[in-house]
């Protein structure tokens, strides 16, 4: 799933605490990223390991613009690990490899700026 928000959009609706604890965000490492022509739009297929309680999952991620696959594996991202998986063409996307925009709408991945464990939820 790919999103497109500018800096410009207003802020979203107030959510409570409890909203909020029920995204579960986490962090994993890429250890896959493989190509995916058939997707509508640029993309690739990564295998990201979020540690022994959630596992391997796999992600669709619109990233081609400023990653090239040989720089993925080893990569820490974020990702939302509690949707349900979304079907993308023959490919099973498992879960939600979070990003920002740049000035011109491509992702850049978000990421912890120090190691941490993989499976480390975000709060």
């Amino acid at each position: 799933m790919h999103v497109t928000h500018s800096p410009d959009d207003p802020a979203a609706d107030p959510i409570t605490f409890e909203e909020f604890l029920k995204v579960d965000i986490r962090v994993g490492r890429i250890v896959l990223a493989e190509p995916f022509p058939e997707a509508r739009k640029p993309a690739y297929k990564l295998t990201i390991d979020f540690g022994p309680v959630v596992g391997v999952k796999r992600s669709s991620a619109q990233i081609t613009e400023h990653y090239s696959l040989e720089d993925l594996p080893g990569r820490m991202v974020a990702a939302v690990v509690n949707f349900p998986p979304r079907q993308i063409g023959k490919f099973m996307s498992e879960v939600l490899t979070l990003g920002f925009p740049d000035e011109s709408g491509a992702v850049v991945l978000f990421a912890p700026d120090h190691a941490v464990p993989l499976g480390g939820r975000l709060f």
